[in-house]
């Protein structure tokens, strides 16, 4: 028996943002699929009624692949795809597989022979390096920096070295609780000159995406309490 194909379909990053980011491939492959591995279920089940899903929910089976989830093993959320059963896979938010734990179900996918499709769709990495003006030849995402303080003026430090001497741009998150910290860090670690991107609350209707100096931020701080962000360091 052929086994099935596993879809990789983004979800809005905010909001009323729907109508940035479906398109209609991508309406058209829910209506075809029945089964879904999904971060949140809660937020994958309102996608796909803003997205246009046509069959009803009841009929609709979620797999949650959240941590303890996977911790005993990923067999479980395969058995579709291996009878033949077409399966998406969703993260809470933005593309599956980037910066998300879906990495590893599609990694099991590729180890299993099943055929792998990603959709096109919102990817806040890809949205904020777009707008910040920095080199888009040559970037790094670091995901989370260390939470230690000493540790995280360390990497903030070693990262300005980066963009400075590879000209290169480097992309990192934080959980938005600890934004705020996390700006105080970089405006106190970084020389002036260096420049600084924040893409904040992207696609949503107060989506800010700003660059500037240092030295420039320094003069007007916002607050970016619980308000999800990516920071991106560069050196012009």
């Amino acid at each position: 028996m052929p086994k099935g194909t596993l879809y990789l379909i983004p979800v809005p990053l905010a909001d009323n943002a729907a109508s940035k980011s479906f398109t209609p491939y991508l309406v058209e492959t829910i209506n075809q699929i029945s089964e879904y591995i999904v971060e949140n279920e809660k937020t994958a089940r309102k996608f796909l009624k803003e997205a246009g899903l046509k069959i009803p929910q009841s009929e609709i089976l979620l797999h949650d692949y959240g941590k303890h989830n996977r911790e005993s093993g990923l067999s479980e959320f395969f058995k579709g795809l291996e009878a033949g059963k077409p399966v998406g896979l969703m993260s809470e938010a933005g593309c599956p597989g980037v910066a998300d734990p879906g990495a590893d179900i599609v990694a099991e996918a590729h180890k299993r022979g099943i055929k792998v499709i990603p959709l096109v769709g919102p990817s806040s990495i890809l949205l904020a390096l777009m707008a910040s003006g920095f080199s888009g030849q040559s970037f790094t995402f670091h995901g989370y920096l260390p939470i230690d303080k000493i540790l995280r003026a360390k990497r903030i430090k070693e990262l300005e070295g980066f963009a400075e001497r590879l000209n290169q741009t480097q992309l990192f998150i934080e959980t938005p609780f600890r934004n705020n910290q996390m700006l105080e860090e970089l405006l106190k670690t970084c020389k002036p000159q260096t420049k600084l991107c924040i893409a904040c609350n992207i696609s949503a209707d107060d989506e800010m995406v700003k660059t500037m100096s240092i030295a420039d931020w320094k003069k007007q701080t916002p607050d970016l309490h619980k308000k999800p962000a990516i920071f991106l360091l560069f050196h012009a």
